[in-house]
């Protein structure tokens, strides 16, 4: 009876062991002849991990957030397939150039093309860089609306000579594929101001925020950390080659084609996907989107020292013509180059007190000139004019450079101390041409007036009326008014003749 038992009880301890080896036929054998002779209460409370059957697991109660967290980590990464395309772009690679310095109007136009390529069903988008830097805020822009891309982004410096620099660098680190053409630098991301050195605690924020973005960017993408921190610390910078060797950008490509190509295959994500699209753009034909006349013309504009010479035209234009109507020429141009200047600054951080700093500059200007405050209103002037001109603009990389600040406040003060101070003064004199010029100067008679005779002004004569009496040629008399061609006078005075 006991072997018996001894029996049955064996066989109960293979089944499991045998239903097992049906489900997991690589398991081997001597694993699943372990589990069989290892004690059931043993079996019954040891976790899948440890060796455990699956029926004692399920019986340890659910699992918790770490077992999960665990079991998701070991699940391979999948890929997500991509339903098909619709619109014009499908089975097409968007191609778009960013050249010349990193601004709100070149983030517009990245940003505006990165919604043009996910709308029209484009399989990539490839943005060609040549840039040497340029605005923080503009560059964080344009990293935002990559990193959100419904479209994969492919970064490419190129052509041969071009350079990823500055904000340049966030740029092409943030591609989902980034590349370079032989030829080619990347680096040098050190934030600077352009009024000149910032103090020792400003510099080490602004750079600590720089190379934290650097890092989370660069592992977002997989790419050197390490690297991305030091061009921004220590403004390394390099070429093509060393580019990919330090896991900077994924491989050089001197043709479209041969970016096209040798990006074919590569994976991309978005965010917290669970799994990876793959990229499938070799062959495929390209558009390519060329900046116009507007494009070129308002990335000039947008310039900050652009804009702020604008300004400064506009106002002497409009205030030249303001003292002198009729001259027309000062009040075209300044009403130009003001409408100008308003859309330049839409499209910069610009700070409100610093442009209220430079309208006060201007009120203390004209001031001065009406006013005798023995030159307190022009010193204010000044001083308000330069620490609007500081200020007018938000964060480091737009603040304007001193020598334009310096050259525009000596400008302003010479214009309204000199110019315009000079031009009321002449209002104020004496008029003298016309009619209103004649009265009260003096006439020599030439033909007795009684009443009626000839005078001379200025080596002309004129008919003349004399107002009492008469008057002997030789006399002088003093004109009292003009009535059409016929002068009125009357004799001069004794005590005045004297």
């Amino acid at each position: 009876m006991n072997r018996s038992r001894h029996q049955v009880a064996g066989w109960v301890a293979w089944l499991p062991a045998a239903l097992l080896a049906a489900s997991l036929p690589a398991l081997p054998l001597a694993a699943l002849a372990a589990r069989a002779k290892a004690p059931a209460s043993s079996a019954r409370h040891r976790p899948v991990e440890q060796g455990g059957s699956l029926a004692g697991a399920r019986r340890e109660g659910p699992a918790t957030p770490e077992l999960r967290a665990s079991t998701a980590a070991r699940m391979p990464d999948q890929v997500i397939e991509e339903p098909p395309a619709k619109g014009k772009g499908a089975g097409r690679v968007l191609v778009m150039r960013l050249e010349g310095p990193v601004s709100p109007v070149t983030a517009e136009a990245l940003i505006t093309t990165i919604d043009r390529a996910g709308r029209d069903g484009y399989r990539a988008l490839v943005v060609e860089i040549d840039t040497p830097g340029g605005l923080e805020s503009s560059m964080r822009d344009m990293v935002k609306g990559m990193l959100s891309s419904r479209v994969p982004v492919i970064t490419w410096v190129t052509p041969g000579g071009a350079r990823a620099a500055s904000a340049g660098v966030f740029v092409t680190m943030a591609g989902d594929v980034a590349a370079m053409s032989p030829g080619t630098n990347i680096g040098a991301a050190t934030p600077i101001n352009l009024q000149g050195p910032m103090d020792s605690t400003l510099a080490r924020k602004v750079t600590n925020d720089a190379a934290a973005f650097a890092r989370t960017l660069a592992a977002q993408r997989g790419r050197s950390a390490e690297w991305a921190e030091k061009a921004v610390r220590s403004a390394v910078a390099a070429s093509e080659t060393e580019a990919v060797d330090l896991h900077v950008v994924d491989f050089i490509a001197g043709t479209m084609a041969e970016l096209l190509t040798k990006s074919d295959g590569r994976s991309w994500k978005r965010g917290s996907e669970r799994g990876h699209h793959v990229l499938h753009v070799a062959g495929l034909p390209v558009d390519r989107l060329e900046a116009g006349f507007r494009e070129r013309l308002l990335a000039v504009l947008a310039e900050p020292s652009v804009a702020y010479i604008l300004m400064m035209l506009g106002f002497y234009g409009l205030l030249f013509e303001l003292q002198n109507p009729g001259a027309v020429l000062p009040g075209v141009v300044g009403g130009i180059c003001m409408i100008l200047a308003f859309f330049a600054l839409s499209t910069l951080p610009v700070n409100i007190t610093g442009s209220a700093l430079i309208l006060l500059a201007i009120v203390f200007f004209t001031a001065e000139i009406e006013v005798a405050s023995h030159g307190m209103l022009a010193a204010g002037g000044i001083i308000s004019m330069i620490l609007g001109s500081i200020i007018l603009f938000k964060g480091t990389g737009a603040a304007l450079p001193w020598t334009l600040i310096g050259g525009a406040t000596a400008a302003t003060a010479a214009f309204f101390l000199l110019v315009v101070g000079a031009g009321l003064r002449a209002q104020k004199l004496a008029v003298r041409t016309g009619r209103a010029g004649l009265a009260g100067r003096r006439a020599s008679v030439v033909e007795r007036l009684a009443p009626l005779g000839m005078v001379r002004v200025d080596g002309e004569l004129w008919r003349a009326s004399v107002e009492d009496g008469a008057a002997d040629a030789g006399s002088d008399v003093v004109i009292t008014g003009v009535d059409g061609l016929t002068l009125r006078v009357r004799p001069l005075s004794k005590e005045a003749r004297r």
